[in-house]
């Protein structure tokens, strides 16, 4: 399946408070890895629960689109993308 924004959206969507592993590159060789819960889902971004520092990130699609962000789902480690 092609990978575009609505179909990226549409997963992210169904995947809702579901827990994930996440991996994403903040600049010159530096990954940031963590687990947490896909939190809410809005028309230009999702924003993920990390239990673990009590805090929330966000990220856009776009950022699934261009790889900059791997998601993973914990229970299976099944690839979202």
């Amino acid at each position: 399946m092609a990978q575009n924004l609505e179909n990226i959206r549409e997963l992210v969507r169904l995947h809702k408070g579901s827990r994930i592993f996440y991996r994403a590159a903040n600049g010159r060789r530096k990954v940031e890895e963590r687990n947490g819960v896909i939190q809410e889902t809005y028309p230009r971004l999702f924003t993920v629960y990390i239990e673990s520092q009590q805090s929330t990130v966000s990220f856009s699609y776009a950022d699934i689109l261009t790889r900059e962000v791997e998601v993973q789902l914990e229970s299976n480690g099944e690839n979202l993308f």
